[in-house]
């Protein structure tokens, strides 16, 4: 009996580190990019903050691309949640992924609220959905390393008036990311298409700034708000 339970747990260590080097192997591609390394002077300053700045246990982590990093109002829409802030301009999952470890495992977190936009975006550079889901499954990998059972939020990709004529890829790419937060404890899926489209199913512009992009005041207003819902949903049961 101790022989076979030796022998699974050598067999999980072995499925383990095998995942751990394939995702290891699957992002060097990613991190050798010019538009990756880009990056390395705004982590330097998340590190620094790190450093200079003790946060709670029990914070709610909220990380990804610009519209994270604009939420004035974050830390009083989360009341009475403490929130950590982690958001930088143009993130892509591609360069996400590779920073992930160094943004996250200096903290403990209550819960991992993750919102990236800027895969799909109606460049030549674009991503397919299907390389985004995989991009976004490695990065749950490397958040589940060191936060096996926190809750971890992905919020859908906002239909917005700029990228409407890539919404369909969008779509696709969140439809896939869905599926792998269904397939894993503690991984949520927050949709949010159904509150910025109007009656017609196009994007409400009243709730974006003239970039046609980012939101303004009532935009947030009801970003965090979706967002607040489903956090008391999963964590005040």
């Amino acid at each position: 009996m101790r022989n076979k339970l030796y022998d699974m747990r050598r067999i999980l260590l072995l499925i383990i580190l095998s995942a751990f080097l394939a995702s290891c192997a699957s992002l060097g591609k990613y991190r050798e990019l010019p538009e990756v390394k880009a990056w390395e002077g705004e982590i330097e300053k998340f590190e620094q903050l790190d450093v200079a700045k003790s946060y709670p246990s029990d914070a709610i982590m909220f990380a990804g691309s610009s519209s994270i990093r604009l939420w004035s109002t974050l830390g009083k829409d989360m009341l009475p949640y403490n929130v950590i802030q982690r958001g930088y301009g143009g993130a892509k999952l591609s360069d996400f992924a590779v920073y992930a470890d160094r943004i996250l495992y200096p903290h403990q977190c209550q819960a991992i609220v993750l919102f990236i936009a800027n895969d799909i975006t109606g460049s030549d550079n674009d991503k397919s959905p299907l390389e985004v889901s995989k991009l976004f499954r490695q990065t749950l990998y490397i958040i589940r390393r060191q936060f096996r059972d926190t809750p971890v939020f992905w919020v859908s990709v906002t239909p917005t008036p700029l990228r409407w004529h890539v919404w369909p890829e969008i779509k696709e790419a969140g439809e896939m990311i869905r599926e792998i937060c269904e397939d894993h404890r503690n991984t949520y899926y927050i949709d949010t298409e159904r509150y910025f489209t109007n009656s017609s199913g196009l994007p409400r512009a009243e709730l974006f700034l003239d970039d046609r992009l980012h939101l303004n005041e009532e935009g947030y207003r009801v970003w965090s708000g979706v967002i607040k819902n489903e956090l008391n949903n999963k964590l005040m049961k």
